[in-house]
């Protein structure tokens, strides 16, 4: 029996690992073929959000080769601030225990969902904006963590905590707007992948064990475990939303990570994955235009009134910077373990 013709999805995933991999080669060139090996077969991947590029400081001096998306065939290409819009290829761990990672910074699906390889706010369809993530499969990736900046409804999270994911709340999903609609890739999994399981349980153990052993306990910064709300965006949420989602269990909200988790999990790809709490989300009731507090606001002083406590993209660049470095940290160790 005549074996079924490959996906469309995979068959545009091969070509944009092939032609990442002929780069990888010969910017090698002239470097042994042993150190050419961990590039162009990476285990891991690590999908770094707004305002955390920085993570690519993780990575080894040597060998290192960075990729933009524009250079890639089929990706999208990143438009947001904070979201530099590359491949970083390299190694993290001591001599003897490099293991091979590459860094998404600028993520594909912001630029379709909010920047990096596209953002699906921006007009590019789930399926693209999802698209690194198969091209990672297909490169060889075994195990993705993924970053985010996200709002904090959890009353209990403060500025700069970061909450690890053990949930989530797919609200464009449950609408019908998935990377896995349309005709299965039979390439990459099942018609339909299980997400009960989708972070892993194993690595969020380990995950714990390290925040203590690096001393991340005893910071200012909380690491806590929650439900993470994906919203489509590109418009933050709105202060009934926002009560909504708590009610429903959300603990964060923000506009990326789901896509990629979706598809990491279809392709059988292990998934850990961070929030960072750059904002606390305004839930509170909107004032009454007739609440006697107002009544004598000039109108410049009833606009700054309203927006107290709105977020900002700038706001969540500078608390990613502030706290990127205890990110860093936890990451490499993650990855030094693995």
């Amino acid at each position: 029996m005549t074996p079924p013709p490959p996906s469309t999805s995979f068959t545009r995933a091969t070509d944009s690992a092939s032609q990442i991999r002929s780069i990888l080669t010969s910017s090698t060139s002239t470097s042994s073929t042993s150190s050419s090996t961990p590039l162009t077969h990476p285990r891991i991947a690590i999908v770094c959000g707004s305002g955390l590029g920085g993570l690519a400081s993780t990575i080894n001096a040597s060998p290192r080769v960075e990729i933009t998306y524009a250079d890639v065939p089929n990706f999208p290409v990143s438009t947001v601030q904070g979201h530099a819009g590359k491949l970083v290829f390299g190694t993290m761990g001591s001599e003897g225990r490099e293991v091979g990672v590459v860094l998404l910074v600028g993520r594909a699906q912001e630029i379709v969902l909010t920047s990096g390889c596209g953002s699906f706010y921006e007009g590019h369809t789930m399926d693209l904006v999802s698209f690194t993530t198969r091209v990672c499969k297909v490169l060889g990736v075994e195990t993705m963590i993924v970053t985010n900046a996200a709002g904090g409804i959890n009353p209990d999270y403060a500025v700069g905590d970061i909450m690890m994911l053990n949930d989530h709340l797919n609200l464009p999903g449950l609408a019908g707007i998935s990377p896995l609609v349309g005709p299965n890739a039979d390439d990459f999994g099942v018609r339909f992948p299980p997400l009960s399981d989708a972070y892993d349980l194993e690595l969020r153990r380990r995950v714990h064990k390290m925040w203590k052993e690096i001393g991340l306990h005893d910071g200012k910064r909380r690491l806590h475990e929650g439900t993470y709300a994906f919203a489509a965006g590109p418009s933050f949420e709105t202060r009934a939303e926002c009560r909504m989602l708590r009610i429903i269990g959300a603990d964060v909200v923000g506009m990326s990570t789901v896509p990629e988790i979706v598809v990491a999990r279809h392709c059988n790809m292990r998934v850990l994955a961070f929030s960072l709490v750059t904002n606390n989300v305004v839930s509170e009731a909107s004032v009454r235009g007739d609440d006697p507090a107002i009544q004598d606001m000039s109108k410049d002083e009833l606009k700054a009134y309203l927006e107290t406590g709105s977020a900002a993209h700038a706001e969540v660049l500078e608390a990613g910077r502030e706290a990127s470095e205890d990110m860093i940290r936890l990451v490499k160790r993650v990855v030094e373990e693995l």
